[in-house]
């Protein structure tokens, strides 16, 4: 048995285990975390059959941004446990279900693709034809085909992801009450005559003001008193 046979039935040993605990494990960031270690012996089995790129984009976009994006969501959503256990045997018969057509689709993928063939299936197209004979790698490969043969789906998943980020952030979106929001449309129609208005309206006074006021008026009386007062005295 060659070595590298030998490091396929290891990783791929752990990445059933891995995935295994991914849906047994009773911790949220715990199934996070297989699942990151799944991805790697993934990323290592792609190695092995040569296919770097692959293995490469495997752990840069799943492991080191979506995973991460997973961990933080489900460190901040602080999951009640406890509603999950409880209601988990009743969603177990149709769980059983859609796991057993998957098994079922997946077995008769891999059977027609891999058991029905002894000899392995050629590239046929014009860009794989160039690309074997002058020697490409297969990094350079995919590329090619993905931007000639296959541009009009590559561009149609594009807008399909397009679509599902705008209608995350629509979804998400909240108005709160509290937050003032600029509204074109509205700034648009507004006239001059109702943007301003002038309101005539008599001066309201405080009690402090009044008293004042009052404390004011009754000192120019007594001065006017005393000075009327003094005025006969003078004369006198």
């Amino acid at each position: 048995m060659e070595f590298t046979t030998v490091l396929f039935y290891i990783f791929a040993l752990l990445l059933v285990v891995s995935g295994l605990k991914v849906i047994t494990s009773r911790n949220p960031v715990s199934s996070a975390l297989f699942l990151v270690l799944a991805f790697f012996n993934a990323a290592a089995i792609w190695m092995l059959l040569e296919a770097e790129f692959l293995a490469i984009l495997l752990v840069l976009v799943y492991v080191g941004a979506v995973m991460v994006l997973f961990l933080f969501v489900v460190m901040m959503l602080d999951i009640n446990l406890d509603v999950l256990r409880r209601d988990f045997k009743r969603f177990v018969p149709m769980a059983t279900i859609v796991g057993a057509i998957i098994v079922i689709e997946t077995a008769l993928i891999l059977w027609h693709g891999y058991g029905a063939t002894v000899q392995p299936v050629r590239d046929t197209t014009v860009a794989g034809a160039a690309a074997a004979t002058a020697g490409w790698s297969n990094t350079r490969i995919i590329g090619k085909m993905i931007y000639t043969d296959y541009i009009f789906a590559f561009e149609v998943a594009g807008l399909v992801l397009l679509v599902a980020i705008i209608a995350a952030i629509a979804l998400t979106t909240r108005h709160a009450k509290d937050s003032k929001r600029q509204v074109v449309g509205d700034q648009v129609k507004v006239r001059a005559q109702d943007r301003v208005r002038i309101v005539k309206m008599p001066s309201e006074k405080t009690a402090a003001t009044e008293a004042a006021e009052a404390a004011a008026a009754a000192k120019a009386a007594a001065a006017e008193a005393a000075t009327a007062a003094a005025a006969p005295a003078k004369n006198g």
